[in-house]
């Protein structure tokens, strides 16, 4: 699936549409400023498959802070099974330029 840029998340949070977000970055990063979802950090992630399974013919948003940690998630989810994986190109540092 393709990723998703920081003007279209952004349209759509505006918009309220329903989305499944997931920051993979790790949980001071997630205080200190994010937008919005779960905190899942990237080193979990396989661990906590479980809690996503509800979610795996749904659209994932996945983000971190430049988009790489994100893009790994990405194809781990996506072996894993999970077919509308989209990754936030530029990670949340894009969201901060944007907004």
């Amino acid at each position: 699936m393709e990723d998703i840029t920081a003007e279209e998340l952004t349209r759509r949070q505006a918009a309220s549409d329903k989305m499944n977000i997931i920051d993979v970055r790790e949980a001071w990063e997630h205080e200190e400023h994010n937008v919005g979802g779960l905190n899942i950090p990237l080193g979990t992630i396989p661990t906590r498959l479980t809690e996503l399974e509800s979610m795996k013919e749904q659209e994932l948003i996945v983000y971190c802070r430049t988009g790489n940690r994100s893009g790994k998630v990405k194809k781990f989810l996506q072996q894993q099974g999970f077919n509308q994986v989209r990754n936030l190109l530029g990670g949340i540092e894009a969201m901060t330029v944007e907004n």
